[in-house]
């Protein structure tokens, strides 16, 4: 039975299950989410790739998509099509019941849906068990352990952060906090795991109320060292399965746990009608224990205490991303002569046209095996854990879908003539990174170049903002596109997001962004953002840049309405190719930037590269000049 075949199969087996319950669903969401609202979830939660085939974002149109969807299934695109939700509502019938597993859906998402349910009576139905795994017979099976992540690379012990923490349910008359998102555990109890694919978590919850703490996990990975750590720290470990009911016995005052401090009673002071707090993006399922006067939905308090970063994180941020950039270095150089080598390039550095292509390559430089030469660099770095996101490997057109992901068996080859663009980072013990970079090498066209250009000084714009205390990601986002405006040109994603500090890669809740939910949070210093504009021409390529900011105080002359004012240091390092740069375009004081950045690159990079590797950076970060 060929592979779509046997889908096929699955499906008809599931909508039997939908048929045969109790009562019967009209339709079943499955999402791709997990029971946490993870960007990036373990094997065993791919629910969606599982039953359609599907586990890609869809390029061109749909086009990788539809590759891998069988006529069973119809392709719906995100921001072409109705949204989930509206197609459900005009689709089925009145009082249609559809189904969902309560585990997988946010608050926020389940009001949305039950809001566009309601105007034609439908139900939206929690179901007990998921119809998906009573078909996925060969389902994998969870693994790991948890770690403890040392307080010498976390700078802040579980005592302090937890004190924190309740101070701030105090603030918001709160007697509990129901914490779901996994990086939130990770951070403010100080594991680490490896549940979850490129990003270090566990698969865990915690509800913390004002005398008592508590640790959701499955006992199979508790060792006795984290046994230990989390009795020393005052933390119940409960199982993984436990914490629903536990929810309703913190709804009901009847959640008991160990005491801290010497206390032996969960009394708080405060009335029966001190409330719960949980963020909008928990589950359907734990909100749903509480009785909706009990709930005060608010941004997680945890997500910004672990976005704005202690200088220990801070410290280990700035080495991690050292060694990245020596690995990147490494990578480039290697590339450059590979690229010579093998296909007869001019070169990084050469504008002239290459030789003729060999007409049979000795050694085949695809998307995937360069991508894996960086990980292999990277992997001999200290502190190296793994990838912090699938890596971008792009060439030329491929560059232009934002989140191309390159498969080994059709990746395209790498090609002299055709840009090559590569978004990719590490999770290290210290820090996690984020870089992109954009290079050519054989001989750019003036609109490659002007469009590089155009980004470059949108990269700039931003990284030399001063801006005062208070700003959001939404008044700055302007600064990265204007310089591709003035040319009638933008790009159609969000300018900026924080990084975490060996946890996700893409991390809030503050962002720098056109989209709405950027006016939120206002940027705060010591917090880490992206600096990644670009530009993106379908079917030839596309163009990104990418470095990490911290945002720190800003030595201003002056202190108007003594707010105090915020710029951004960067803590990226690796050359950007100067013959992809129109030097006319650039202002003095933007030449100055980028030869300053190179000057710093080379004074910061160069005693951990071999005299091959320096020569090729001295050569990369050669002033550039402008002609009169």
């Amino acid at each position: 039975m060929s592979a779509a075949a046997g889908r096929n199969a699955l499906l008809d087996e599931l909508r039997a299950l939908m048929a045969a319950h109790s009562p019967p669903l009209h339709a079943l969401v499955v999402p791709s989410d997990d029971a946490h609202q993870s960007e990036y979830v373990a094997e065993r939660d791919k629910r969606l790739q599982f039953i359609s085939g599907f586990g890609s974002y869809h390029y061109e149109g749909g086009a990788t998509a539809e590759k891998q969807l069988s006529d069973h299934w119809e392709l719906m695109c995100m921001g072409e099509d109705p949204p989930v939700e509206v197609w459900i509502a005009d689709n089925l019938s009145d009082e249609a019941v559809i189904g969902i597993n309560p585990w997988c859906i946010s608050v926020d998402t389940a009001q949305r849906y039950e809001h566009a349910f309601s105007k034609k009576h439908q139900t939206l139905f929690q179901l007990s068990s998921d119809l998906v795994d009573e078909v996925w017979k060969d389902r994998p099976l969870a693994n790991t352990q948890p770690v403890v992540h040392p307080v010498e690379f976390a700078g802040c012990s579980v005592t302090g952060k937890l004190k924190e923490l309740r101070k701030k349910l105090l603030h918001e008359k709160a007697r509990g906090i129901i914490i779901a998102a996994l990086d939130e555990v990770a951070w403010l109890y100080n594991i680490r795991g490896n549940d979850v694919h490129y990003s270090p978590v566990v698969h865990s919850y915690s509800i913390v109320t004002l005398h008592s703490a508590f640790f959701y996990v499955d006992n199979r990975k508790v060792s006795v060292e984290v046994q230990s750590y989390m009795s020393e720290n005052g933390i119940d470990i409960r199982d993984y399965n436990m914490v629903q009911s536990d929810v309703s016995l913190l709804a009901s005052g009847q959640l008991k746990g160990s005491a801290v401090n010497g206390s032996s009673h969960e009394g708080n002071g405060m009335n029966d009608n001190s409330k719960i707090l949980i963020d909008n993006s928990c589950c359907l399922a734990l909100y749903s224990k509480l009785d909706e006067d009990q709930v005060l939905i608010l941004q997680s308090p945890v997500a910004l205490s672990k976005a704005v970063k202690n200088p220990v994180e801070l410290d280990g941020l700035r080495k991690a991303h050292i060694r990245d950039g020596v690995a990147v270095v490494q990578y480039l150089a290697w590339l450059d002569n590979q690229m010579q080598e093998n296909y007869g390039a001019s070169g990084y550095f050469s504008g002239a046209k290459g030789s003729q292509k060999k007409e049979h390559v000795e050694v085949k430089l695809t998307e995937v095996s360069v991508s894996d030469k960086l990980e292999g660099f990277r992997a001999a770095k200290e502190y190296f854990k793994g990838p912090s996101f699938p890596m971008i490997s792009a060439v030329g057109p491929n560059a232009a879908i934002l989140h191309y992901s390159p498969e080994a068996s059709s990746c395209a080859e790498l090609d002299t003539d055709k840009i090559y663009l590569f978004d990719t980072g590490a999770q290290y013990l210290d820090g996690t990174t984020d870089i992109t970079r954009t290079v050519h090498f054989g001989k750019p066209s003036e609109h490659e170049k002007s469009c590089y250009t155009a980004v470059l000084k949108g990269h700039i714009a931003l990284d030399t903002a001063v801006f005062p205390n208070g700003t959001t990601g939404h008044a700055l986002d302007i600064l990265a596109r204007t310089p591709l405006w003035k040319s009638g040109l933008d790009y159609r994603h969000g300018t900026s997001h924080g990084v975490g500090s060996y946890l996700t890669v893409h991390e809030g809740p503050h962002q720098i962004s056109f989209r709405p939910s950027a006016r939120n949070v206002p940027l705060q210093a010591s917090m880490t953002v992206t600096d990644e504009p670009g530009y993106y021409e379908d079917g030839s390529f596309g163009i990104r840049l990418e470095n990490v900011l911290i945002v720190q105080d800003a030595n201003t002359k002056f202190n108007f309405g003594d707010k105090g004012y915020l710029a951004f240091e960067h803590i990226t390092w690796a050359p950007y190719q100067t013959k992809l740069i129109d030097a006319t375009l650039l202002a003095p004081a933007e030449i100055e930037w980028v030869n300053t950045y190179h000057s710093d690159c080379r004074r910061i990079l160069q005693p951990y590269l071999n005299e091959q590797e320096k020569e090729w950076l001295r050569k990369a970060t050669e002033p550039i000049t402008v002609s009169c």
